[in-house]
């Protein structure tokens, strides 16, 4: 009885992971706000769904990088200026 030895994922297959992962949930989520709305048609869905999403986005991005502007810039690969803006919309600042 031979055991297979588990192989570690390589970077690439971890990032196409989360990305189907995160997409998975965003398309559950919708789906499910859609369907809550018992046939309510909604307005301004889009300027909606990216409030809710960027707010707690840049708020993780930002603990994760100890609010360190510079940092989470380059990850984001955003201008400074422009995530600063960000989290003055958001209240992050």
């Amino acid at each position: 009885m031979s055991k297979k030895k588990a192989r570690k994922k390589t970077a690439a297959e971890k990032r196409s992971y989360a990305q189907k992962s995160l997409a998975n949930n965003v398309e559950k989520s919708m789906k499910r706000y859609l369907n809550d709305l018992n046939g309510h048609s909604p307005n301004q869905l889009y300027d909606f769904f990216l409030q809710e999403v960027e707010k707690p986005f840049f708020d993780v991005v930002m603990q994760h990088t100890d609010w360190n502007i510079t940092q989470a810039s380059n990850m984001l690969g955003m201008n400074r200026v422009t995530l600063r803006n960000r989290l003055k919309k958001y209240k992050l600042d």
